[in-house]
């Protein structure tokens, strides 16, 4: 919900994605949200592909969903064409549970190294209170200066977590 709640803050009122094991916490506080609207696709590839062209014709930050493995694997050519072409896309990636990270689990990938070459920054939310800090930078280095795509990655036991958030 704290990921969901800082993309509405930025303006964000569209996801491109495909749901999986790995991102559906994610998915099921999406499905509750009225601020922001999700387009399923066919293919991660086709999602990246689909939030350049809403990045293209609306000017904002073009944001896209996927699970982990071969979700996250299927966007790379998405991102390779949105910093050749100076796209702000940003890409929320489902990861397996933190314990789980460098076990070879199911369908674990280093997202991270496998994003470096076609992404101006990316990052992995290690922790919950993180959420919001890393989604506002993910935002500012995809839409400042030379515009291009980032990558987030989202292990599942973090999307699960419960935190309190800072009171003013």
């Amino acid at each position: 919900q704290a990921l969901l709640d800082t993309l509405a803050d930025l303006g964000v009122d569209t996801i491109f994605g495909y749901p999986g094991g790995a991102v559906l916490p994610v998915y099921d506080a999406l499905h509750a949200e009225r601020r922001i609207r999700h387009v399923l696709v066919r293919h991660e590839q086709a999602a990246v592909h689909a939030a350049e062209g809403y990045a293209r014709s609306t000017g904002k930050l073009g944001v896209v969903l996927v699970t982990s493995g071969p979700g996250v694997s299927n966007t790379l050519t998405g991102l390779l064409d949105a910093i050749c072409d100076s796209v702000p896309v940003l890409c929320i990636s489902g990861q397996v549970a933190t314990h789980s990270i460098g076990t070879d689990a199911f369908q674990e990938c280093d997202a991270l190294g496998l994003s470096r070459p076609v992404t101006k920054w990316n990052a992995q939310i290690r922790s919950a209170d993180q959420v919001e800090m890393l989604v506002r930078k993910a935002f500012t280095v995809a839409t400042q200066g030379r515009p291009g795509p980032v990558l987030l990655d989202f292990p599942k036991d973090i999307q699960q977590a419960t935190f309190l958030a800072p009171t003013e």
